[in-house]
């Protein structure tokens, strides 16, 4: 814009109020049988707030001091035109960074929990029987459903209104899935690694890495791979109320998506470790202490920004007070959402479907409906 001089000016007006917009793309079932991973559409990074000015060029001259120091009440008079210069555009940006505020507190206040991970096996039987005689979990439930060609199986180390739980899905036919670059593993809580592993050898399982501590730290741990090729990290420690304690995701920009998942799931950044060496760099986020509750491990390894998130896994469940608040805070905070947030045909449990920054789906159930279901 050319300078201002001293001795005429351009008067600014606003002529609009700001105003936020944001597409959603179609609803996809709830249902962890979809085999697609819909592509990523990042929030257009110029919804900044900032207002839109129209400059119009005055008859008369008008001091620069008396311009920009009027009121929003005051009227600048020109050949019989009448211009009001209001402070719209200010209030919008308070009541925008106000209800930003207001939902950031409203998040961190929803009292959340992990619910479950799902993903896809291709011999439900024969993973259910390594889950129970490897793992240890109790085989919680289990529903068929013909006509769409599924079956769920709910595992855990205890009841899935207090706990963290896997939640298997058998599509009718479909024996292999392609598991990709972007899952990691799976995490249990063990009292004694070694016999943990040695029981999974003399049942047939497969160890990947034996029984020793972890680089640069003192945790014994091992890890392992159930039938469908799926790892799972064996932690030694003391006895938990959540055993089921880890879903580890690769993610391209560990900043972002720690951002991410602080102001639109109300997580925690519960500790954060940089590996030089190996070149990578852990976060682990969640809702409570690691020793006490299931955790979100994101990491980032040094210059890989994309992965193949194949077809296996599918989604975190999270329970919320509110899918529609919950709905505006992924929103505003960079998410996507990719099932507008309402009840499910046939058992009117309220849900959201969302994708994070790196494509990572999640749905949030809402906590009384999944009471309800669990009846």
């Amino acid at each position: 814009m050319a300078a201002i001089s001293s001795s005429s000016v351009t008067a600014v007006v606003n002529l609009s109020t700001l105003g936020i917009s944001a597409s959603n793309s179609a609803a996809p079932s709830y249902s962890s049988r979809s085999l697609s991973f819909p592509s990523l559409a990042l929030r257009n990074s110029s919804c900044n707030h900032s207002r839109r000015l129209a400059l119009f060029h005055l008859g008369t001259v008008l001091p620069q001091s008396k311009l920009f120091g009027a009121k929003g009440s005051e009227l600048i008079k020109s050949e019989g035109h009448i211009i009001e210069a209001t402070a719209a555009g200010n209030l919008v940006q308070q009541n925008t960074v106000g209800a930003e505020q207001n939902l950031l507190d409203w998040v961190k206040n929803d009292d959340r929990r992990l619910l479950h991970v799902v993903y896809r096996v291709g011999d439900l039987d024969k993973t259910i029987k390594f889950y129970t005689e490897c793992l240890g979990m109790k085989l919680l439930r289990k529903r068929d459903i013909p006509e769409e060609r599924y079956t769920n199986a709910f595992l855990g180390y205890g009841p899935e209104d207090s706990h963290f739980v896997v939640e298997l899905t058998y599509n009718y036919g479909v024996d292999k899935y392609d598991i990709g670059t972007g899952f990691g593993h799976f995490g249990v809580a063990v009292e004694d690694v070694s016999k943990t592993v040695d029981l999974i050898k003399a049942k047939g399982g497969k160890v990947t890495r034996e029984p020793g501590p972890v680089k640069g730290g003192n945790t014994v741990i091992a890890f392992i791979e159930d039938p469908d090729g799926y790892k799972f990290e064996l932690l030694q420690r003391g006895p938990t109320p959540e055993p089921l304690c880890q879903v580890m995701l690769r993610v391209g920009d560990l900043d972002r998506a720690i951002t991410f998942y602080q102001n639109a799931f109300g997580m925690q950044l519960l500790r954060k470790r940089d590996n030089p060496e190996h070149k990578y760099t852990i976060a682990m986020m969640g809702y409570g202490p690691e020793d006490k509750n299931a955790v979100l491990e994101l990491t980032y390894n040094y210059g890989v920004t994309n992965y193949d998130k194949g077809n296996g896994y599918a989604q975190i469940a999270v329970g919320t007070k509110d899918v529609y608040k919950t709905a505006e805070a992924i929103k505003l905070f960079g998410g996507k959402i990719i099932r507008e947030p309402g009840p499910l045909p046939g058992i009117n449990t309220k849900i959201v479907a969302c994708l994070d920054p790196d494509g990572w789906k999640s749905v949030f159930v809402d906590d009384v409906d999944f009471l309800k279901e669990l009846e």
